[in-house]
């Protein structure tokens, strides 16, 4: 075994990296007092593992580290590298030289490494043990120990002799194996108690397991129940809905036959209208017809009395020597005959147009009183299909919302399945736990309505009125007739 060089670095005196190159044969160290001699011989102790620091001469561990001198400040760590020749191969380790460093931080924290990778301080003394190296080893005698050697006593030079002859490694080994056996005493110790403990506990946990699998089998029932429910009433949800779309296409067809209605309605109306306008045209020309056939019927009547009063006047008269011819007053006569008759047709046929446009102004009154009356009853028979048709979009839109709930609600049920697992599910709704529902006499479904028949019927708060085995509105109350689950 040959120490070829020893570096050191940060550690005591030494603050600048030192390499001391050991050769063949004895190498001696000598100086003055406090050059540092002895500090070699602590690095060479520290780095194959001394962990007490006084062994080092210091009182703390990070004592090794230098402390600063002069100008030169503190460093905060201390390095010391260790190479051994391993030609001969008394190294267990594939490698013709062995190098050993350790490292220690300021902080507290400590590094070992061979050959530049981490290791333990264990490695490091498995590594030496076979070679009479180490930080226990007698290879290394310090000052003050070259006395305890000589004083020792017969134990003590047995140790000497056991550290020489290389026992001392199989002792610690022993050791090692001792406590590491203690410890597992203790350990199976503790696994006997963990044993005795679970054994005990195993029945009430097999009772736990039993209820836990009979809990999972009435869950997943519960939860095939609630599928089953949750889609007979997705069912009923998009029959209404069905239903409500019927009834909206039929509400919009009345809509469309009012509006039509209505529009022929108002087309009439319009006409009704139009005659209305046509017939006071006429009534008041027929008005003013009327009015000057009056005025001329006064001046008729009124030259007819001048024409009568003369020809009374005339026919009462003595005839004169000389005058006018007779002829020609019968002439004059007949004419004015002919005026009045004319004048007196005239006058009928003025009196049977007035009494015409009075026909005519009477029935476009009644018409249009009609058509007020038509329109009237129009105008009431949309607002009521207004109002129907508002009344069935609520119904329908109602109708939708339960649907879509309805689907949430399975969705949900089946992701919460899925979710679960064959680890069982939730409980479900609160109708559909024990003693809440079941089967009636003859195999009849039955819910915990509020109100039943004497049948059986369920007339729930939802206005179940199928009973039976259409029964779904599961609400509290009393068990109907019939024995129970």
């Amino acid at each position: 075994m040959h120490l070829k060089t020893l570096t050191i670095k940060g550690f005591k005196s030494f603050a600048s990296s030192t390499t001391l190159r050991l050769e063949p044969g004895i190498t001696a160290v000598v100086g003055p007092n406090g050059s540092g001699k002895s500090n070699v011989v602590d690095a060479l102790t520290w780095v194959m593992g001394e962990q007490g620091a006084k062994n080092l001469r210091g009182g703390s561990m990070a004592d090794v580290i230098f402390a600063g001198a002069g100008s030169r400040p503190a460093l905060g760590r201390a390095e010391v590298s260790l190479t051994i020749d391993n030609t001969d191969g008394a190294l267990p380790i594939d490698y013709t030289e062995v190098t050993i460093s350790r490292t220690l931080f300021r902080g507290g924290g400590s590094e070992y490494r061979i050959n530049g990778s981490p290791c333990r301080l264990l490695d490091v003394q498995e590594l030496l043990s076979d070679t009479g190296l180490g930080r226990q080893m007698h290879v290394i005698v310090g000052q003050g120990q070259l006395d305890a050697v000589l004083s020792a006593t017969p134990e003590d030079r047995r140790g000497f002799i056991e550290e020489a002859a290389g026992v001392l490694k199989h002792r610690k080994r022993k050791e090692r194996a001792l406590r590491k056996l203690e410890s597992m005493a203790a350990d199976l110790a503790r696994v006997a108690d963990l044993t005795q403990e679970l054994r005990r506990q195993l029945g009430p946990l097999a009772r736990q397991a039993a209820i836990a699998r009979r809990a999972r089998s009435i869950q997943v029932e519960v939860r095939d129940a609630t599928a089953r429910l949750l889609a007979d009433d997705v069912v009923q949800a998009q029959s209404l809905l069905e239903a409500g779309d019927e009834d909206k296409e039929a509400l919009a067809r009345r809509r469309s036959a009012v509006e039509e209605a209505e529009r022929v309605a108002r087309a009439r109306l319009n006409e009704l209208a139009a005659i209305e306008t046509t017939s006071a045209q006429r009534l008041t020309r027929a008005g003013g017809i009327w009015e000057e056939l009056t005025g001329a019927a006064q001046s008729l009547g009124a030259l007819a009395d001048v024409a009568g009063e003369r020809i009374r006047l005339l026919a009462s008269a003595p005839a004169p020597s000389h005058g006018t011819d007779p002829e020609e007053l019968e002439r004059r006569a007949e004419a004015a005959g002919r005026e009045e008759a004319e004048l007196a047709d005239t006058l009928e046929a003025a009196r049977t147009a007035l009494s015409d446009a009075t026909r005519v102004r009477a029935d476009a009154e009644t018409a249009e009183k009609a058509a007020d009356q038509e329109l009237s009853a129009a105008q009431r028979r949309v607002s009521e299909r207004r109002e129907t048709i508002a009344r069935a979009g609520g119904r329908v839109a109602s109708a939708r919302s339960r649907h879509e709930a309805s689907l949430a609600a399975l969705e949900q049920a089946r992701s919460a399945a899925r979710r679960r697992g064959p680890r069982g599910t939730a409980p479900g709704p609160p109708w559909l736990r024990p003693g809440r529902g079941g089967t009636g006499a003859g195999g009849r479904r039955w819910c915990a309505g509020r109100r039943r028949s004497s049948a059986g019927t369920c007339r729930g708060r939802r206005g179940c009125r199928r009973g039976g085995a259409g029964c779904r509105c599961a609400r509290r109350g009393r068990t109907p007739p019939g024995p129970g689950p």
